[in-house]
């Protein structure tokens, strides 16, 4: 009897059958990209909240300390596979794109040599009849390559970290398609903003031609006198600049409403709500106007208790359930008596037991976490 892969005591036939929901399109609510490639451009390599909110939760988790049952689960996880940190690595991928997927590779022996994130855009499910993953296929260009997802042992090839995702049974649900429109919606505030200062910094007015006998300007007219607004008094470095104007033109200088202005407060909203799809407290990005947290401690351990062990669970729970095929009881988990962040939860804790008299000094070692 296998004890790991898919064919163990029969279970094949017991599993429930599996399949992807794809929901048809729903009403257009915005113009933002839909593609996963489209919103990494956009989303992360062009928006500085989204990325830094992953950077916060995705190397806070690299950096967190572990124990593992094993030592050699230590040595495999801190080991750069082609440069990646691979628990920084898996945590952004499963935080933008919802999926993760570690190859494990073997030496000549069999015997478990190195860890590997794939990219998760490039990886496709190949399901059995009963829609059960039996393979992957990853994709580069024209290069399709098979990955088992168990060897003829039965243990695993291919690590499948995935968010919940309640329509498909396959592939899990990412954060970054959730934030799409908030991050749509800032990135056209910056925009705004960066041609409002390209254009003097300041509402435009209008130029009108009022010789006083009802004519207009010509064609030739037109084009040269709006090539000479272009060239002298358009953009930052003409801003203040003095106009002449010749007989018949005279400025009419144009507002716009205090709601029309209010693009700061536009892009402060669209970047908490950035913030909140990535489970980041919006203080530690250096937002105005969040009075949710006392001070950056408590949006500190807030970070970590909300949003990065959680997902080192998940992370952690995975590997080392695939791991138990080379590692029996392998198992991962952070060390959370040594994150700075939880210090004073920690600190809390100790004196609370301390203070309990009615408690045994090996009850209240217990309590703490002390073997």
């Amino acid at each position: 009897m296998k004890i790991f892969g898919w064919k163990s005591a029969g279970r094949e036939e017991l599993r429930p059958a599996l399949s992807r929901y794809a929901p048809g399109p729903g009403p257009l609510l915005g113009e933002w990209p839909a593609s996963y490639e489209a919103q990494l451009r956009e989303g992360y390599a062009r928006n500085a909240i989204a990325q830094r909110s992953v950077r916060l939760v995705a190397q806070g988790l690299g950096g967190a300390p572990l124990t593992a049952s094993d030592p050699a689960i230590l040595a495999l996880l801190a080991a750069r596979s082609g440069g990646q940190v691979l628990a920084e690595t898996v945590a952004a991928q499963v935080l933008l794109h919802g999926n993760a997927y570690v190859q494990l590779l073997t030496d000549a022996d069999g015997q478990l040599a190195e860890l590997f994130a794939l990219r998760p855009e490039r990886v496709t499910v190949e399901p059995d009849a009963s829609g059960w993953p039996v393979a992957y296929r990853y994709r580069v260009g024209e290069r399709v390559t098979r990955l088992l997802a168990a060897d003829a042992g039965g243990r695993p090839q291919v690590v499948h970290v995935k968010a919940f995702n309640p329509s498909d049974d396959h592939y899990g649900l990412g954060c970054l398609g959730a934030a799409s429109g908030a991050i749509a919606i800032y990135n056209a505030a910056a925009r705004w903003n960066k041609a409002l200062l390209d254009n003097a910094a300041r509402p435009s007015g209008a130029l009108v031609y009022d010789p006083g006998d009802g004519s207009s300007l010509s064609r030739e007219q037109f084009e040269r006198l709006r090539a000479e607004m272009d060239a002298s008094f358009s953009g930052s470095g003409n801003a203040g600049r003095p106009m002449l104007l010749e007989g018949g033109l005279k400025w009419q200088a144009l507002s716009l409403s205090p709601a029309d202005m209010d693009f700061a407060g536009t892009k402060a909203a669209a970047a908490r709500e950035i913030a909140t799809a990535f489970g980041v407290p919006p203080m530690l990005l250096g937002l105005p106007g969040d009075a949710t947290y006392a001070n950056y401690v408590e949006a500190n351990r807030a970070l970590w208790r909300l949003a990065i062990l959680p997902l080192a669970e998940t992370i952690f729970a995975g590997l080392a359930q695939a791991l138990g095929g080379w590692f029996p009881d392998a198992a991962i988990r952070v060390e959370i008596d040594q994150v700075t962040a939880l210090a004073e939860d920690r600190e809390r804790l100790w004196r609370q037991v301390g203070a309990a008299d009615f408690l045994s000094d090996e009850e209240k070692r217990a309590m703490v976490g002390l073997s």
